[in-house]
């Protein structure tokens, strides 16, 4: 009857929107190929000191891969807490909340299907001299275990020839609850398919790290970098002391001392020595995960690569890792009527 029509007919267009899928943005000097399936960049092209266009993340030419879980959070935005927490607990205003246990004793990355793993809703996407793209995606109360209703939204845009910037916010509707976003991209800027980033150089504007213990969860300590394998206050070669610190590094730094640029803390510059591409990287987060793949294993990605342990670092800026169940790191909790905002500048040149 004609009175079925209006039901059956919007949750068709509705599903046509959900579909996973890839989208681009181009400028003429850089190119990102971005998805909605977890906000994942798949593909970054950037021009190396002759001006060839390289692809300097590490991912896979179609989305069946990501869907399929293959990718160990490729290119994705994390949430609603990115990093561990500790045996999956925290109590909130007297209230336990208990999140799904998948890494180790400890939750990881906001859950089993964070947000990384979940279709995002595409509410504006522009080409132009500025090309951007805007995802949203409404959490539930209780989702993954998390306490109340969060709308989030997630814009990249290519603010220049060769940067790109990524705005994230978060309201919480209803109760306060954690949040703790981080982009999760796998870089190596002499491409994606050049072997290990043990000779790119590493400037982090931070004195100190937060130690963690044999689960990967902070001691609550936050420990001067000075005369220890983590000190890259000034540029150093990732590979120099990798070895003394187990299987790479994969610890969160607190970004203390970087100067500011339009309310952003210089957080990281990476360096290629090969195609001496260069990228800074800016943000309002308080700390930076700074991880070198070292649990990536003959992964087959982008052209038949394969890609292997310390073939990509990951530059997280990001809350401190179990930050819900530490009094004495900056608070994650965003409250009803508060808005959680993170943003972060990649700016890629040559030098």
């Amino acid at each position: 009857s004609e009175s079925d029509h209006p039901l059956i007919y919007p949750s068709l267009i509705v599903m046509a929107e959900q579909n996973p899928q890839l989208f681009e943005l181009n400028n003429g000097t850089m190119k990102v190929i971005v998805s909605n399936y977890g906000c994942t960049i798949t593909s970054l092209f950037v021009p190396d000191k002759h001006g060839n266009l390289g692809d300097v993340v590490l991912g896979f030419d179609t989305l069946e891969p990501y869907l399929n879980r293959v990718a160990p959070y490729f290119g994705c935005i994390v949430g609603r807490v990115a990093n561990r927490t500790k045996e999956g607990k925290f109590t909130l205003n007297g209230t336990e909340y208990s999140l799904p246990i998948n890494n180790g004793p400890n939750s990881l990355h906001g859950g089993l299907k964070g947000f990384d793993k979940v279709v995002w809703e595409v509410t504006e996407h522009k080409q132009g001299d500025f090309p951007s793209i805007t995802f949203k995606y409404h959490a539930c109360d209780g989702e993954e275990g998390y306490p109340g209703d969060l709308s989030v939204t997630a814009t990249y845009t290519l603010t220049s020839k060769t940067t790109l910037r990524l705005d994230m916010e978060a309201v919480p509707e209803n109760k306060p609850t954690p949040v703790s976003l981080a982009q999760h991209t796998y870089w190596n800027l002499a491409g994606h398919n050049s072997g290990t980033i043990l000779d790119h150089s590493a400037q982090i504007y931070a004195k100190h790290i937060t130690p963690v213990d044999q689960t990967q969860i902070p001691t609550g300590e936050i420990k001067p970098v000075e005369g220890t394998p983590f000190d890259f206050t000034s540029e150093k070669k990732i590979g120099t002391s990798i070895h003394e610190v187990g299987i790479g590094y994969d610890h969160n730094y607190v970004l203390d001392c970087g100067e500011e640029k339009s309310g952003l803390k210089h957080a990281v510059k990476l360096k290629d020595p090969f195609s001496s591409r260069v990228l800074d990287l800016w943000t309002n987060a308080p700390g930076l995960q700074f991880y070198t793949a070292n649990y990536v294993n003959g992964i087959v990605g982008k052209g038949g690569a394969v890609y292997g342990k310390h073939g990509a670092v990951c530059l997280e800026t990001q809350g401190f890792p179990n930050a819900i169940n530490e009094p004495n790191f900056p608070s994650i909790v965003v409250q009803p009527g508060g808005k959680y905002q993170h943003s972060m500048v990649y700016e890629f040149s040559v030098e």
